[in-house]
């Protein structure tokens, strides 16, 4: 059986939120195609299988500034989705904050929703977390190859060292600005 979904499109929703990656519970809803109450229902009829480690709920100052970080091209995944926080439709604001689950949390997930594609779905994302661990540790081991050849080599070669280590060090993509503001105009 082929991938259900594509590791990327997993990818583009992980998010590092208070020091971990997680996964939203509208965009975990529309990945597993039910309802984000239908999920949330699901975990709250089971909450003794999600601690504090596994899930936790945004808090309203977390969701305006993650709101600020999705952008219009995840609208074009899934269209007919409510679950899009930047483009949601007239009255339709959300109610609730939406919760937040650790792989850990992803994992226990399918033994709360019992579907096929439950299955498939968790598969899908759990491979999406070890690939971005992997990634991680390749430029961790990367970064460690690199002093180890610096301190070998004398300081002629420490510009070429310091350029490597740029490229090599992961960097947080600048927040997109949206709408009109005074100013440097990057």
């Amino acid at each position: 059986m082929g991938q259900i979904i594509p590791v990327e499109q997993i990818e583009k929703r992980i998010y590092l939120i208070r020091g971990q990656k997680v996964m939203l519970s509208m965009h975990l809803a529309e990945l597993y195609e039910v309802e984000p109450r239908v999920l949330v229902q699901a975990v709250k009829r089971n909450l003794s299988r999600f601690p504090e480690d596994f899930m936790f709920q945004l808090t309203w100052e977390e969701y305006s500034l993650l709101k600020s970080q999705i952008v219009v091209s995840s609208a074009k995944l899934y269209t007919s989705s409510r679950s899009q926080i930047v483009i949601l439709k007239k009255g339709k604001n959300i109610k609730y904050l939406p919760y937040a689950f650790t792989e850990q949390g992803v994992a226990m997930l399918s033994s709360v929703l019992k579907s096929e594609r439950a299955v498939q779905v968790n598969i899908a994302i759990m491979r999406a977390f070890v690939k971005l661990r992997e990634m991680l540790a390749g430029n961790r081991e990367l970064a460690r190859k690199l002093e180890a050849l610096e301190k070998k080599y004398d300081a002629q070669f420490k510009v070429v060292f310091d350029a490597l280590r740029r490229l090599t060090t992961p960097s947080s993509p600048s927040p997109r600005r949206i709408g009109f503001h005074r100013g440097n105009s990057n």
